[in-house]
C-alpha cells in the first residue's frame, strides 16, 4: 500500500551531483540520518548558492539557523535549508565564522534571508556582511548580548525593562520583594533551622526558652504524653421516668377548670349556638303579584 502523504526523493547521486557543481567551493559534503549536508567555505559561499540555485533546481531557502561550539576556533555555524520543488527533496549548507568575520549575505539570492540573517546576529551576534538591514528583530535595540550564546550569563543580579522617562531600554539592579538570593533550599518536611519574618507569633513557646525556636524545639514543645490527655467526658443520658417524662398526661389532654361566679356558684354555661340541624326551618318567602298574573 502506498502512503497517501508525498515522498521525498531518494538521496542516490546526489553528493556526486552536487561536488562536481561545486568542485573546490565544497569542503565536505555526507550523509547523515538520511539528510544530505554540505560544507562550503565562506568567502565561496554566494557563487554555491547560485549554483544550487539554478543549476541543480534548489529553489528555496527555507530557514537559517545558526550554532554555537565555543570550543572551536571559529565557534558559530550557519546553516542554510535549501528545498527543491521540482525534485522534492532538501539539503543543507553550512558554513564556519567567528565573532569577527562576517558571513555574506544571501539577501540578493533570497530576500527572504534579510529576516533570518537578522534572527542570527541577534541571538547569536554573527555578523552578515551585504545585509541591507542588520539590527536586532527579537530583543529590544538597548539589549546587552545574544540570548543563544552558551557563554550568555542564565542568572544575574541586573534586569532589563524599557523605561518611558528615558524612552529607551534600561538596565537597573533585580529589585526582590522576598529574600530568594539567600533561599537554603531546605526541604520543607525537613523543617528550616530558623523562622520565616511573620511566623513568630504562630510558634509556640517553651518553658524556658524565648521565641523563636528551632523546628526540633518546636516539635518537642508542641508534644502531648498519654499521661497529659484530659480524661474523657461521658455523654448526659437519662436513666428514670421522672426524668424522661415517661407515663405523665400530655399537659394539654388535661380537664379545663369550671368556671365559677362571683358568690361561689358554678357560672352558667353558655347558650349553644343553632346549627343548622336544630334551627327552626324559615318558609320560603313569596313574591306578591298581581291577579291575574299568579299561577
Amino acid at each position: 500500500m502506498q502512503s497517501p502523504a508525498p515522498r521525498f526523493a531518494s538521496n542516490d547521486g546526489v553528493i556526486d551531483a552536487i561536488r562536481a557543481e561545486l568542485g573546490d567551493m565544497l569542503i565536505d559534503a555526507f550523509e547523515h540520518v538520511f539528510e544530505v549536508n554540505l560544507i562550503v567555505r565562506r568567502d565561496a559561499l554566494v557563487a554555491a548558492m547560485t549554483l544550487l540555485r539554478d543549476r541543480l533546481e534548489y529553489q528555496q531557502l527555507m530557514d537559517i539557523a545558526g550554532v554555537d561550539y565555543p570550543a572551536r576556533a571559529e565557534r558559530f555555524e550557519v546553516a542554510y535549508q535549501l528545498l527543491s520543488l521540482t525534485k522534492n527533496h532538501r539539503i543543507r549548507v553550512k558554513v564556519s565564522t567567528d565573532e569577527e568575520r562576517p558571513v555574506p549575505s544571501v539577501t540578493g539570492l533570497w530576500p527572504v534571508a534579510g529576516w533570518f540573517e537578522r534572527e542570527a546576529y541577534d541571538m547569536y551576534g554573527i555578523l552578515f556582511e551585504g545585509n541591507p538591514d542588520l539590527r536586532r528583530i527579537l530583543t529590544d535595540y538597548g539589549f546587552r548580548g545574544h540570548p543563544l550564546r552558551k557563554d550568555f550569563p542564565m542568572t544575574g543580579y541586573v534586569e532589563m525593562r524599557y523605561s518611558e522617562e528615558h524612552k529607551r531600554v534600561v538596565y537597573e539592579p533585580v529589585k526582590l520583594a522576598q529574600d530568594f538570593r539567600a533561599f537554603d533550599f531546605t526541604s520543607p518536611w525537613e523543617g528550616a533551622e530558623y523562622v520565616l519574618p511573620g511566623d513568630e507569633k504562630a510558634v509556640p513557646e517553651a518553658k524556658g526558652a524565648p521565641t523563636p525556636l528551632t523546628a526540633d524545639q518546636i516539635a518537642r514543645a508542641g508534644r502531648v504524653t498519654v499521661s497529659e490527655k484530659p480524661p474523657v467526658v461521658e455523654p448526659k443520658v437519662t436513666e428514670s421516668p421522672a426524668q424522661t417524662g415517661a407515663g405523665q398526661p400530655h399537659p394539654g389532654n388535661q380537664p379545663a377548670e369550671k368556671p365559677v361566679q362571683a358568690d361561689g356558684a358554678p357560672a352558667e354555661p353558655p347558650a349553644a349556638k343553632a346549627t343548622p340541624e336544630t334551627a327552626e326551618p324559615v318558609p320560603p318567602r313569596t313574591t306578591d303579584l298581581p291577579e291575574g298574573k299568579n299561577g
